[in-house]
């Protein structure tokens, strides 16, 4: 599932007292669309990993390890500039949204202090990482957005940061039971049960949406119930971090244990959100990151494989002109044979091929340009240069067709490791 709003909200609890006042030592750009903050915070230095991919967004605190690139972005050099020696105030997460503010003061070159806010937003394709000045003013962005669905929300250094605007839909969280009802029965009936509610709140996802449909097990009239006991189980603050597997691997997470899937798959609790995340992440991270090198790996060699078999098409080529060389011999010898018949400036020659039996009479193309003498030297020396030519294109060939065994065969291992 995608990062929701009380999944953020139950990771916003558990940072703060981690974050809050921290120091910021270091910051990474390990891959395009991730940050990592090296903090430091009542002696205890943590990692805090910022991902605003589509289908990774999140914010938690980390034990991976990453490769960094050997030169940084402009955006980590950019984040640097403002964030490195800086603290971090406050957390905040407004209006159960899926953004999390994170309020940190800083210094300029004069000293001064400086408030900034690094407005992380986790939602979907349009996940973003914003700095944000004291004026309310985009410092830079990781995804500079000049078009988009809204045109108060141009994401461009210089331009006023706004929130998103809220949805028609009513919030989950601000509504009370009979407003509840209200909505479900105002919706169509001819959806299913999550499908209403998603349809007619925000605030919830559709993996929420699923499981409190089937708390209710699939009927209206015990939908609001279900509703009611999530929304106070969520205000309480009673966060369960739980991780569903499939076969041994992760595949699915959640805020709460999730009766959903039955037997199907495997639940764990672990101690803490960010271990959550990193447990359902890396796997995934990890396995992406080798399909995403086994493609790029695989183009390589294709693109090898290719100019490979162009090369070799042009040398087959030039290998069977290589054959016809014993006739060009067999004209220089003849031409030898036959000087004294030939004058200087004469474009061909008539004269019998004693290489054949009656020694029927053969025309050789000549050189008006050059001497008869000139012209049969000019026929050995080609002669000679076809003859050596030979036996290079030959070594030439067979080394070729010796790599492109190989890279065809680098390619089958590459299409079989994909696959398992």
């Amino acid at each position: 599932m995608a990062l929701d709003t009380v999944m953020l909200s139950a990771l916003v609890s558990e940072l703060r007292p981690k974050l809050e006042s921290a120091r910021i030592d270091k910051v990474q750009q390990p891959e395009r669309e991730q940050i990592l903050l090296s903090v430091r915070n009542n002696g205890e230095n943590l990692r805090l990993l910022i991902n605003a991919g589509a289908g990774s967004g999140r914010i938690a605190l980390t034990k991976q390890t990453f490769e960094n690139p050997s030169e940084p972005p402009m955006f980590c050099m950019l984040l640097r500039k403002y964030l490195v020696g800086a603290r971090i105030e406050k957390l905040t997460q407004p209006n159960w949204e899926r953004l999390l503010l994170v309020d940190i003061i800083s210094h300029n070159e004069l000293g001064d202090s400086v408030n900034l806010t690094l407005a992380v937003e986790l939602m979907g394709r349009s996940s973003n990482l914003v700095l944000v000045d004291d004026d309310g003013r985009i410092i830079d962005c990781l995804r500079r957005m000049e078009y988009g669905g809204d045109a108060e929300r141009r994401m461009l250094p210089g331009m006023i940061y706004r929130l998103q605007p809220e949805q028609r839909k009513p919030l989950v969280f601000n509504c009370d039971r009979a407003r509840i009802e209200t909505v479900l029965n105002a919706s169509d009936a001819s959806k299913p049960l999550d499908k209403r509610l998603l349809d007619g709140f925000s605030g919830l996802s559709p993996l929420v949406c699923r499981e409190l449909a089937h708390r209710a097990f699939n009927d209206i009239g015990f939908l609001p119930d279900a509703v009611e006991a999530f929304l106070e189980s969520v205000r309480a603050g009673e966060f369960t971090p739980t991780l569903l597997l499939k076969d041994g691997k992760p595949a699915e997470f959640s805020f709460m244990p999730l009766k959903q899937y039955g037997a199907e798959y495997e639940q764990q609790t672990l101690d803490s959100f960010c271990d959550l995340l990193d447990a359902y992440y890396s796997k995934r991270e990890l396995l992406e990151r080798r399909r995403r090198r086994a493609r790029e790996l695989s183009h390589s060699v294709k693109t090898a494989r290719d100019r490979i078999q162009r090369k070799l098409v042009s040398q087959h080529e030039e290998l069977e002109r290589t054959y016809g060389r014993d006739e060009i011999r067999k004209n220089a010898e003849l031409l030898t044979a036959n000087l004294y018949r030939i004058k200087r400036g004469d474009s061909s020659v008539t004269v019998e091929d004693y290489y054949i039996d009656g020694c029927p009479t053969v025309e050789i193309k000549l050189d008006p340009l050059k001497t008869p003498q000139q012209n049969s030297a000019a026929m050995f020396r080609e002669y000679n240069k076809l003859k050596t030519a030979e036996a290079h294109l030959t070594t030439l060939v067979a080394e070729g067709e010796k790599q492109l065994d190989y890279l065809n065969s680098v390619l089958d291992e590459l299409d079989r490791a994909e696959t398992e």
